[in-house]
């Protein structure tokens, strides 16, 4: 498991490296590489670890390079229907099946405490969750679940999720195309990345300050 962890931080701090390989190695299969990556991290509760924003800058700034086998179009199409499908897999999943899992407190695979954290954040922004979880490593992977448990119409989960997958692919892949070959990011890219996990990680963050303080005050007395 150790093995496994560094080799998964390895690669997150090294994005740039192992596309630049997986390009050479893979040519046009590399679309479906990223096509599977997306919709899983998108569309599986098991995997909220793969990355999501990170990856997607990394391969917008692999696109802007002269020769690229990959081409920027292609890759905002490809993985807007791979983010909106994952998360319409995992609604249906949560539809299904999320009840009795969530009632289960032995889970091997799923963390009950994002389970729980998430669903606090869909209450507290109701369906725009779909949308703004776009943008939060983990709540991303877990919203559409909760959707799908608290069962919310099907139509308006559609609209959100279409806005936020397109919305979500977009901006990360052309930031990284306008951005990631200028000097100063080629030459701190892994303190880029880094940078980009920190700040799509720190409402979860910042959320998890709060109810834990919020825990800490005692109730009011009763009268």
């Amino acid at each position: 498991m150790t093995g496994l962890l560094g080799q998964l931080v390895e690669v997150f701090l090294h994005l740039d490296d192992h596309l630049n390989a997986w390009a050479e190695q893979l040519g046009p299969w590399l679309y479906a590489v990223l096509f599977g990556i997306v919709f899983c991290e998108t569309g599986l509760v098991v995997t909220p670890f793969l990355p999501g924003d990170s990856l997607l800058f990394a391969v917008g700034a692999l696109a802007s390079i002269e020769g690229s086998p990959i081409r920027l179009p292609l890759l905002l199409v490809l993985l807007s229907v791979a983010a909106i499908a994952g998360d319409s897999a995992n609604y249906a999943i949560g539809l299904r099946l999320g009840p009795k899992v969530f009632r289960r407190t032995d889970s091997r695979f799923l963390n009950r405490n994002h389970l729980l954290r998430t669903q606090a954040f869909y209450e507290k922004h109701g369906g725009k969750t779909i949308v703004l979880a776009r943008f939060i490593p983990i709540v991303r992977t877990f919203a559409p679940f909760v959707a799908g448990i608290g069962r919310m119409s099907y139509p308006r989960f559609a609209f959100f999720n279409v806005a936020g997958g397109i919305a979500w692919v977009t901006i990360f892949l052309l930031a990284g195309h306008l951005f990631g070959q200028t000097p100063v990011v080629q030459r701190n890219f892994q303190v880029v990345i880094l940078g980009i996990i920190v700040v799509s990680v720190l409402p979860v963050l910042v959320e998890m300050v709060r109810a834990r303080r919020a825990a800490r005050v005692p109730p009011p007395p009763s009268a």
